[in-house]
């Protein structure tokens, strides 16, 4: 291949998707990644015939367009002579950052908070539903016991399992919410854990008018109550904390910068938020506490409606917990709880809301997203799907799961169905119901009906592209544009060796669409015990990566590898990459070629799975999975 079809590509790619349509290109290992003015006026299957094209896909706001580790160096040289606008990967972010507005840029930043601390959230609620559904007297009574008879040192360490992740867990969202808004996180996660001291009342205390506990008054008139539970609080105070550590940073003598920052801006955002912006939410909870209570009774199902389409909103902002003022009110004086049964099917509804992007999507990803956030959701935590799904995406699938709440709610509030409890969320809530045999069954029903309707909706109208985009099938052709097959007929086999120790993992379960749907080739992944990364061959380093997130190897053979380290990690600008090799160098099998500092990788939020690709289009054949060392043979070359 000479530099002539690399500039005929580039010229291609420009001329097919528009000179005038693109804002901006830039590129990491494998891929070209375009901001483009309209993505639809492209025509992708003229485009995925070209000979050095593997796939297009759309997703992050660019249009991203697959060829290959060393191709896309050179074919984006080409368009860099062609003058088109082009930015490292860090400026082009940055572009589609400013370039969002409104709702979708609400979305993002909404979902940059949320999406690392999911996984603690999901596993919080796995460890709630089993606690649900064990210390319940109905369960244990099927034996014979009660929970009267459950160890106290057992209860204890339960209810630290259960408890922890939500009790303080606006110190969670403002560490994540520092860093989005460019703030030291440190500072942000005392910020939070001071809205949840222990010193203050209670927020959940507060509520529940049997507690005794009540706002203490600032000034005579400025009620002052902890944050426990509020979402929205913890964002404002990271935004405040945040944008003022910024402004301080640039007008700060260096010689007070380190201490009197964190100084100003601990002191400054505590007293705004407890004084100003806690006392705000407490007013506007009371008002809700009223305007519940009046739609709780209005005929018809109206409030119901009304209820269980707004109360997704509420969890979102934190304002859900109020409610329990109300649900404690209405067990004392009637024996029922009508409120939890009208919030309770937005649950139901999200779990249709996770089963439809399971079955649809063909991105690993959004599918692994999906199921964990389900199992979550199953037990009464719905933040992963909140968060991770429903303000990921569009507003499509948040609306429908809202209207699919609220026709459930109606029709539970229309055959007046009401439990004797509160506290339980879909799965365990069917325990609130067995008092009464008529209660149970409609509950189930229109729980169920919830379900169906919520999935049917949101496979139908409610998944987006971008879920949808980054499995595609693509044309198994190589960079020549001959087929795979007709290249390699006669092509001795090559054995890989582990570059790393670590866990052998199928390609399929890679947590990266790209890799996983073998769009780039055959392989294996690498879950590594440690940094050092060495090569799986004898042979040369075609392109070593200025990041060092990435080698692209030759065997003696002619087998083109790729060795990719970590997922997204290209983000991290080399931040913790050491490259050892250099490109043209001659590497023996076991020869380091790059060394990572793992736990960087981890605290930039990335994956740290090693990833192993056959870029030149031959199989592999897996011969050893699980624990390996490096220099151990896992594969073979078909």
């Amino acid at each position: 291949m000479n530099e002539n079809d690399y500039r005929n590509a580039a010229e291609d790619i420009i001329k097919i998707v528009g000179k005038e349509n693109i804002i901006s290109i830039t590129h990491c290992a494998t891929r070209l990644r375009i901001i483009v003015k309209d993505k639809d006026s492209i025509d992708v299957k003229k485009l995925e015939k070209l000979a050095l094209v593997k796939g297009t896909f759309f997703n992050a706001g660019q249009f991203q367009i697959i060829l290959g580790t060393g191709i896309v160096n050179k074919v984006y040289e080409e368009i860099e002579n062609l003058g088109i606008n082009t930015l490292t990967k860090q400026e082009q972010d940055e572009v589609i950052k400013k370039q969002q507005t409104g709702i979708k840029r609400l979305m993002r930043v909404l979902g940059d908070i949320f999406i690392p601390i999911i996984p603690v959230i999901a596993a919080t609620g796995l460890f709630l539903g089993l606690k649900g559904c064990v210390f319940n007297d109905n369960v244990l009574g099927v034996f014979g016991a009660s929970t009267d008879v459950i160890p106290d040192y057992i209860v204890t360490l339960v209810n630290v399992l259960t408890e922890t992740a939500f009790s303080f867990l606006p110190a969670i969202i403002c560490w994540s919410a520092f860093k989005v808004f460019g703030g030291t996180p440190v500072i942000g996660m005392v910020l939070g854990l001071m809205l949840v001291s222990p010193i203050l009342p209670n927020a959940y205390s507060v509520a529940n008018p049997d507690s005794g506990v009540s706002a203490v008054m600032a000034f005579g008139k400025i009620p002052i109550v902890g944050c426990q539970g509020s979402v929205l609080t913890a964002i404002v105070t990271a935004f405040i904390g945040a944008k003022l550590e910024k402004k301080l940073r640039k007008i700060m003598p260096n010689a007070l910068d380190l201490i009197m920052t964190p100084f100003v801006v601990m002191l400054v955002t505590f007293l705004v938020v407890i004084l100003g912006v806690g006392p705000v939410m407490h007013i506007v909870e009371l008002k809700l506490v009223s305007i519940v209570e009046f739609l709780v009774h209005l005929p018809f199902g109206i409030g119901g409606f009304i209820i269980g389409a707004t109360y997704p909103l509420l969890v979102i902002t934190g304002l859900h917990h109020t409610y329990t003022m109300i649900e404690t009110s209405l067990l004392a004086n009637t024996g029922f709880n009508p409120v939890i049964t009208l919030c309770a099917m937005y649950g139901f509804a999200n779990v249709g809301t996770c089963l439809a992007f399971f079955v649809k999507s063909k991105n690993t990803t959004v599918r692994q997203t999906s199921i964990g956030a389900m199992l979550s959701q199953l037990f009464g935590i719905s933040e992963p799907v909140l968060f991770g799904i429903q303000l990921r995406y569009n507003l499509k699938p948040l609306l429908i799961m809202l209207c699919t709440s609220g026709l459930g709610a109606a029709a539970l509030s229309i055959l007046n169905i009401q439990s004797n409890s509160y506290g339980l969320a879909v799965l365990p809530s069917y325990l609130m119901y067995i008092y009464e045999g008529r209660q149970l069954l409609w509950y189930l029903i229109i729980s169920i009906a919830s379900v169906a309707l919520c999935f049917t909706l949101t496979y139908m109208f409610g998944i987006p592209e971008e879920a949808l985009a980054a499995d595609e099938d693509v044309n198994e052709f190589s960079v020549s544009g001959e087929k795979t097959e007709e290249i390699l007929e006669n092509k001795t086999a090559d054995e890989i060796k582990s570059p790393v120790s670590g866990k052998i993992i199928a390609l399929e379960d890679v947590k990266d669409p790209t890799f996983s749907a073998k769009v780039l080739g055959d392989g294996f992944g690498i879950e590594p015990e440690n940094g050092v990364i060495k090569s799986p061959v004898d042979g040369t380093v075609q392109l070593m990566y200025d990041t060092g997130h990435a080698v692209g190897l030759m065997s003696e053979n002619g087998t083109e590898i790729l060795i990719h380290i970590g997922i997204d990690t290209v983000d991290m600008n080399g931040t913790g990459f050491r490259a050892i090799a250099k490109n043209g160098q001659k590497v023996k099998c076991g020869d380091e070629l790059v060394q990572v500092d793992l736990q960087k990788v981890k605290e930039a939020g990335k994956q740290t799975t090693v990833i192993v690709v056959i870029t030149s289009g031959e199989n592999v054949e897996i011969i050893k999975m699980g624990d390996v060392c490096d220099g151990d043979n896992v594969a073979k070359i078909k």
